[in-house]
């Protein structure tokens, strides 16, 4: 390992206060980093998005004074710096933790000891989580006791500071205890003009009978290379929903991984991704039943415009004694410009035998039969050409539980295909 680059991450790690059991983590990882290989993805060879960057970030305060903060929204960071964490009155009674990474490393070390990349996923697995680790410069704990239950969503903003040059390693590690249950929104965004990456991972620990709905609108800025893993680890009886806009400008790879462990768990896991320009997005959207009577549900639909390209990869897989299980799949992909390039490749990988498995694709353009419908109701062609999109990714769109979310994915995606529109015109 390069000499410069241990001193770094020792110094980086000595500001923070953290732990020493940390700081060897980190330095383990940087390692990992060195020599493992980019993610395994159908379709992706490594070479269409750049990562790479051995340098370790600097430590630094971003400049929030221009942010306006918004009153709602119970935790906000800028960069690696925590704006704002208010908890509501519930939230305090009922012991709920909802903490910057590094407070939590010195206030709750044996929660991040405990799950933080132990559980749900390793820092081993790949060059990218294992950079995660050993250049980790922000970060959220959010810890639900046993059998606490929210009747308020926990809404949080991560804002990534292109102000500057330094990449943005983000890890959000949620921890759900038996009974408690959670409703949680995530917002995306980047401010600043410069090239940076934004490793992002999410870890999702869902214990007996729990249920976390996860909700994210990303809106990150087409100068940014995303990388994201988000994994959730589902015990007896428990459920997770993933709801995700993902409606970034960058150069995205990601994956979303749900483990059904235990008997009777749940996963769905809905995708809305919108790509314009030159973008390139490869995702992974895996759920994989270990447990028997476990049901794994994926629906994503992608819209491509401009020259961009778009591929998704569903991935059910039950594991054998996962009998009584159930994998079902749609991987739907619109193309908008005929200068795109879009993808949707179903993969059902069963290995018992009482099981019901399905999986649907298809990768299409507009439906003409729907266009000249309502063209004959006197609708122009580019409104009428929306509101068929905005019908194909209904579906997905319809199901995000929080209505404001909602709304905001709406008004997005609208901004977008105006421009994807404007593009084709031209």
């Amino acid at each position: 390992m390069d000499k410069t680059a241990l001193t770094e991450i020792k110094r980086i790690s000595k500001e923070n206060h953290e732990p020493e059991w940390f700081t060897h983590r980190r330095i383990e990882a940087k390692g990992w980093a060195d020599e493992l290989p980019l993610p395994k993805m159908e379709h992706f060879s490594g070479t269409e998005i750049s990562f790479s960057s051995d340098k370790v970030p600097v430590l630094y305060k971003s400049d929030f004074s221009k942010l306006p903060l918004d009153t709602k929204t119970n935790l906000t960071q800028f960069g690696q710096s925590t704006v704002q964490i208010k908890l509501s009155q519930e939230m305090k009674e009922k012991g709920i933790i909802l903490t910057d990474i590094f407070d939590a490393l010195r206030r709750f070390p044996e929660l991040i000891q405990k799950y933080f990349m132990t559980q749900v996923l390793k820092g081993n697995e790949n060059k990218l989580n294992a950079a995660n680790l050993a250049y980790l410069n922000s970060g959220v704990l959010l810890y639900l006791p046993k059998n606490t239950v929210l009747s308020d969503p926990v809404e949080i903003k991560l804002i990534q500071d292109s102000t500057k040059k330094i990449n943005w390693y983000s890890h959000l590690l949620i921890v759900a205890e038996q009974g408690s249950s959670v409703r949680f929104l995530q917002h995306l965004t980047t401010f600043g003009e410069n090239s940076n990456v934004a490793n992002m991972i999410v870890e999702i620990v869902a214990k007996q009978d729990s249920s976390v709905q996860f909700s994210s609108v990303e809106e990150l800025s087409s100068k940014t290379t995303f990388y994201f893993d988000r994994r959730s680890q589902i015990a007896k009886d428990a459920h997770v929903e993933w709801a995700i806009g993902l409606l970034n400008s960058a150069d995205t790879l990601g994956e979303i991984d749900s483990e059904l462990i235990g008997e009777g768990s749940f996963a769905n896991s809905q995708l809305v991704s919108v790509t314009e320009g030159k973008q390139q997005s490869f995702i992974n959207n895996r759920v994989t039943n270990y447990g028997p009577h476990s049901t794994g549900l994926i629906n994503q639909r992608g819209v491509l415009l401009d020259q961009s390209k778009l591929i998704f990869n569903g991935i059910g897989q039950i594991i054998h004694g996962a009998h009584g299980s159930k994998a079902d799949q749609k991987n739907r992909v619109l193309m908008m410009s005929p200068d795109a390039r879009g993808d949707a490749n179903p993969l059902l990988l069963i290995d018992e035998n009482d099981v019901i498995a399905a999986h649907a694709a298809s990768v299409g353009p507009v439906d003409p039969v729907q266009m000249n419908y309502l063209m004959s109701r006197g609708i122009p062609y580019q409104q009428a050409q929306r509101l068929v999109i905005r019908g194909f990714l209904g579906a997905v769109l319809d199901a995000i539980p929080d209505q404001a979310v909602r709304q905001e994915m709406i008004a997005i995606l609208e901004r977008k295909l105006i421009n994807g529109q404007r593009y084709t015109a031209n």
